[in-house]
């Protein structure tokens, strides 16, 4: 059945988009996937550039088993079949910044094969992303236009670095599905430890192929496998961020409409997105693999994997996503939200279970999720620059459990300890921040409140709701110290609400 909030109104009636995913994850490793020539960020132009990079002659690439090895977890990580014979072949075309004229890729027989990804949507139900492969390839170089008015200059740095290329089925229906898949898929490669995920850098990155067709041909293409059900796709290339992908896929489907209402057709293409201008524009006319002249590299022998070298691989595989989010609602209570919010950087999950030893686990995540998410985020500080460690919002959990701060109090107190005057405890010592709990100077402050206000006290017990009007008063009149809860207790005895 159609899901109709996923459906575009054009002119002549309604459409559907059907979207599937590349993503290009640099491998996290030191060097390069066919040579030892060092792999980061920052250095200047052509410093990290071997012999094998530059494409002088006679010179043979030789596998980097530390990369291969990133590729077979990434594929445990996303439930994928590890091939243990693969291959890698030559992908010619001509770039100025590929050095030899080819791209040493997988084309028939890469190293990881069919497997899934279950991603959430923001209501909490999950939708279900066949993986169709995962290869290994090297990166090509960069080309700088903007260092000369008349000429292009070209830096090798990247070329040869080792990237994965995962490859989805056309299963997202919407810009939010493509962009939370990516987020998930990104959040199992940091998790895993094989790309940092970094986006702004470019370390991970997606090709958008967009397609749209009437309600019910995507139903028809899952039932036969006919890609004749669907409408022509476009490649969108090289997309670096959630909201550039959402960006780009509501743009391109509603062009795409537009042409075909107009009685045109859609042109196979590969396009670039103009975040500027919030626009897709052609690149060039989309080849297809034979335009490639794909044929296996004959410097390099078929790539056969030890299955228990494999199985040694899986069993050293982190806790992941799906199965961390499942532990913190089993092990703190937490509900499938707060769980969400938490596992969906590693970090932020292992900084709460840290600050969560023998505290409200609800409270903590609050603490972490909210409070200190907004600061770092002000900041520009990820979590692990905190400068207040878990041992920090512990202490302040344990203040507003112990009811020696209520709530209200905890947040001044953490912009104190954000600002460095030192620990939860000693702040609300230092300030007399506690909070009054003195059952017999809160009767005193209610008493005189209820005789000052006799006609707010009467409308109290015909509307008992009205009560915060008092419990206001009391706060305001303690600085907010007062225990709200003793404060309630003492108001309804007085009130006669009980």
């Amino acid at each position: 059945m159609t899901d109709t909030s996923k459906l575009i109104v054009g002119r002549t009636g309604s459409w559907e988009m059907v979207l599937g995913l590349e993503i290009h994850a640099q491998v996290a490793s030191k060097a390069k996937l066919f040579s030892g020539a060092a792999v980061g960020f920052g250095a200047g132009p052509n410093e990290q550039v071997s012999l094998v990079d530059a494409a002088m002659p006679g010179m043979l690439p030789v596998i980097n088993r530390f990369c291969v090895e990133q590729a077979v977890k990434t594929g445990l990580g996303l439930k994928a079949q590890i091939n243990l014979r693969s291959s890698f072949d030559r992908k010619n075309y001509f770039y100025p910044d590929l050095p030899q004229g080819y791209q040493i890729s997988q084309f028939k027989d890469p190293v990881v094969g069919e497997g899934e990804v279950i991603v959430e949507h923001d209501d909490g139900s999950t939708f279900t992303v066949r993986i169709e492969r995962l290869h290994l390839e090297q990166d090509a170089g960069k080309s700088l236009h903007d260092q000369d008015p008349n000429a292009t200059y070209v830096d090798l740095n990247r070329a040869g670095t080792a990237l994965m290329e995962i490859v989805s089925k056309p299963d997202m229906r919407s810009s939010a599905e493509a962009a939370a898949y990516v987020k998930k898929v990104r959040t199992i490669l940091v998790y895993l430890g094989t790309c940092d995920g970094d986006m702004e850098k470019g370390n991970l990155r997606a090709d958008v192929n967009v397609s749209v067709c009437r309600p019910g041909a995507y139903e028809k293409f899952r039932e036969t496998g006919d890609f004749s059900h669907l409408g022509t796709r476009c490649e969108i290339k090289n997309v670096n961020s959630y909201r550039y992908i959402q960006q780009a896929i509501e743009y391109e489907a509603r062009r795409q409409i537009e042409i075909i209402e107009d009685g045109g057709k859609v042109v196979q293409e590969t396009r670039l997105f103009d975040p500027s201008k919030i626009e897709t524009r052609s690149m060039r006319s989309k080849e297809e693999a034979h335009d490639y002249r794909y044929f296996p590299d004959p410097d390099l022998l078929p790539l056969v994997l030890d299955p228990a070298w494999v199985k040694r691989i899986e069993d050293s595989l982190p806790e992941l996503p799906d199965a961390k989010k499942a532990r913190l609602q089993s092990q703190y209570g937490l509900s499938a939200y707060d769980a969400g919010v938490l596992i969906t950087e590693q970090a932020r999950a292992d900084f709460f279970e840290e600050a969560a030893k023998g505290r409200d686990a609800k409270l903590t995540s609050n603490w972490v999720t909210n409070e200190l998410a907004a600061r770092l985020t002000g900041s520009g500080q990820d979590i692990e620059d905190s400068p207040l460690k878990p041992a920090d919002i512990a202490e302040l959990v344990a203040l507003i459990e112990e009811g020696v701060i209520s709530s209200k109090i905890a947040k001044d107190v953490f912009d104190r300890m954000w600002a460095g005057e030192g620990g939860a405890r000693a702040i609300v010592e230092k300030q007399g921040l506690q909070q009054v709990s003195d059952t017999g100077a809160l009767e005193k402050i209610i008493e005189d409140l209820i005789a000052a206000n006799p006609g707010q006290a009467a409308a109290v017990v015909e509307k008992p709701q009205a009560v915060g009007w008092f419990v206001g008063q009391v706060m305001k009149a303690t600085g907010g110290k007062a225990n709200p809860g003793t404060v309630n207790q003492l108001l309804k005895a007085k009130l006669g609400l009980e």
